[in-house]
């Protein structure tokens, strides 16, 4: 491999349309933004992106490279099953496949799937009563969480089964003693929840970290429930200036 990936994978693949181009660069452009905001995990954990077509296939990290290393082209595409369709020398991550193939599989809805173990993230998630509504940021995504079980390693894929029930039809996920998900029809939808999910769950422990909590009435909970419901139409408005930090700081994430 070359010792600089992004000079290895500097040119678009043959035989990708220009709608899987755009979901590749959007999706590279998650990765680089996982790393920008100091989300990653060397080289684990994993984002994933549905290919525009009925064929169940979608794209994941190359398992080797570093998030900020992460381009367009370097995305390794793969089936329902596990089998590559887009060689470029890298395998994935069998975990990732686990959890990303059940859920593209069982919700139609999942464009985008973003796993994390951030720090924060995974420190809700190993806590009994996992995040609290404690800040307007928890309570906006509060009641669109479900919650999983930890299993060890998730390399069995019976798990899928019980992974897609115990999310139904929620689009974030604590995976307890474990981590964080989220779940879009667009990237940015799902890099939006995971946004305001890890921003939550950093909050938390800080204020956790400085005495007794504030708990707001049952009435703003409700309210703020009720608004939730639109925190995905933040998206659009958010991405474009997203990609313009990127761009500004290094646009390799679009060869």
């Amino acid at each position: 491999m070359s010792a600089n990936p992004q000079d290895l994978f500097s040119a678009r693949p043959d035989n990708v349309s220009d709608e899987e181009w755009q979901v590749r660069i959007e999706l590279a452009a998650a990765y680089r933004l996982v790393a920008h905001f100091g989300w990653d995990d060397l080289i684990f954990t994993h984002l994933s992106a549905r290919v525009p077509g009925g064929d169940h296939h979608f794209l994941i990290n190359p398992y080797g490279l570093m998030f900020h290393e992460i381009t367009a082209s370097s995305l390794v595409k793969v089936d329902k099953e596990g089998e590559i369709l887009s060689d470029n020398g890298y395998k994935v991550n069998p975990a990732g496949f686990t959890i990303h193939s059940a859920i593209h599989m069982a919700r139609e809805d999942a464009g985008s799937v973003m796993h994390l173990h951030n720090h924060a993230g995974t420190a809700v998630s190993a806590q009994k009563d996992g995040l609290l509504p404690i800040t307007q940021t928890a309570m906006l995504v509060h009641p669109r969480i479900a919650y999983h079980d930890y299993e060890g390693v998730a390399l069995n894929l019976e798990e899928r089964e019980r992974i897609v029930q115990d999310l139904g039809d929620k689009d974030i996920m604590i995976l307890r003693n474990h981590g964080t998900l989220t779940l879009g029809k667009t990237i940015p939808e799902a890099f939006t929840l995971m946004y305001f999910l890890e921003n939550a769950c950093e909050k938390q422990i800080r204020a956790q970290a400085g005495g007794e909590l504030c708990y707001p009435s049952q009435q703003a909970i409700e309210t703020t429930r009720k608004q939730s419901q639109t925190l995905p139409k933040v998206a659009p408005l958010l991405w474009p200036g997203l990609l313009r930090t990127l761009d500004a700081k290094d646009p390799g994430y679009r060869n």
